[in-house]
């Protein structure tokens, strides 16, 4: 097992805090794991192993028709007379109804209850419903540069290598544990891609036209960081002689969003300081998902950095926006309490254009502003501007 201490670092200060705490994000992005590594902090905090209870409810561990009193009186029977006990509850989705059951742990035993799933209602509607603002949400990414380094640090390879190789292979665990050729790590890809559609979007959804929803995801993979709308899909849909409702397409937006296959990033008016309704773009969940529907080519470079830079701010803690700053745009700013930053990126700064660098000096403000890029000759200070390599920026303690 290799540790991702990030991760249990945002857990701690909340362990046997009166709050359920919840990990969630797209399959196989390592949440079990993490709760390996929960169950290791607890056992070296010298809680015994009968007190750590862990449960996956995944497809293959449960019986298909499991209700929430099954697994309420389940867990209550593990739980007798034994105190004090933690119970890791994984995937827990999977179960209809698990609110209940876990609110009714939270409110009558003596418990400290850590869930993990694939679906950010997890965090939203039903949850809400019975635990009101007694749980923390703790989202849980595909792995960052950094944590791909440690995974592969008993590889002779150069940093600038591995970074080529996380560009072209992303970040799933499973895949930066073994040496696979590209082919052989894009089939793993599109089988997790494949289980999350079916399993967490048509199955849940039932949705009947799956074809047409397949064209709509393809879509949006291809205009990844671009930004469109679900009228702009609409008539192209229709310019392929094939008819969905806008509603449908809201629809389709709202349940990838939902298992984590893509993050939205709504535009920020810089002059007005609010929030823009419309033209937002979407990111994805790691890089190789589209390179897993569609094939790698050098073409989508610009687009694969920006997804990883996105991708890493939101690790960080920010809320990221695209800014609009009058006729001028602005790829990134990352909010986060009280601090800001501003962030281009780009393979490499063009010669004969100051876009990248002017469109930042155009923003009044004192707040840190990066042009982020590939290329290792453009590294520098530029009227204030810092142009700072892709792997000194994602492997950067403080931005």
């Amino acid at each position: 097992m290799i540790v991702r201490p990030d991760y249990i670092k945002a857990v701690s200060p909340f362990i046997d805090k009166p709050v359920v705490k919840i990990l969630a994000g797209i399959r196989r992005s390592g949440k079990s794991t993490i709760f390996e590594m929960l169950a290791e902090e607890l056992r070296s905090r010298g809680i015994p192993d009968d007190h750590i209870i862990q449960k996956r409810y995944t497809e293959m561990d449960i019986p298909e028709d499991i209700s929430a009193a099954d697994m309420y009186r389940e867990l209550m029977e593990q739980l007798q007379g034994k105190g004090h006990c933690y119970l890791l509850l994984d995937e827990i989705q999977e179960v209809k109804g698990w609110e209940r059951c876990v609110n009714s742990l939270f409110e009558g035993q003596n418990v400290d209850i850590y869930v993990t799933g694939s679906n950010s209602k997890l965090m939203s509607s039903e949850l809400s419903t019975y635990l009101t603002g007694r749980f923390v949400s703790i989202p849980v990414y595909t792995l960052s540069f950094k944590e791909y380094l440690e995974f592969k640090s008993r590889d002779s390879r150069s940093e600038k290598e591995l970074l080529e190789e996380y560009i072209r292979f992303g970040g799933f665990p499973i895949i930066a544990l073994g040496r696979y050729d590209e082919q052989s790590a894009y089939q793993i890809v599109n089988g997790i891609y494949h289980t999350v559609i079916s399993r967490d979007i048509v199955k849940r959804h039932r949705i009947n036209r799956q074809d047409l929803f397949d064209r709509v995801v393809k879509y949006i993979v291809e205009n990844m960081g671009k930004t469109f709308s679900a009228n702009s899909i609409a008539r192209f849909l229709k310019s392929e002689h094939r008819t969905v409702s806008v509603e449908s397409i809201y629809n389709y937006l709202r349940w990838l969003e939902q298992a984590f296959i893509v993050y939205p990033c709504h535009r920020y008016d810089i002059q007005g300081k609010s929030i823009l309704k419309t033209q937002e773009k979407y990111y994805l969940a790691d890089v190789t998902l589209k390179y897993c529907l569609l094939g790698y080519n050098r073409k989508m470079l610009d687009g694969a950095i920006e997804n990883i830079v996105f991708l890493e701010m939101k690790r960080r803690g920010y809320e990221v926006y695209i800014g609009k700053n009058a006729a001028r745009e602005i790829d990134f700013i990352g909010v986060r309490r009280d601090e800001k930053i501003y962030v281009q990126v780009c393979v490499q700064l063009p010669e004969n254009s100051d876009r990248e660098i002017g469109n930042l000096m155009e923003i009044p403000d004192h707040y840190p502003k990066y042009v982020v890029t590939t290329n290792g000759m453009d590294v520098g200070i530029e009227n204030g501007i810092r142009i700072v390599h892709l792997s000194d920026f994602l492997l950067s303690e403080r931005w």
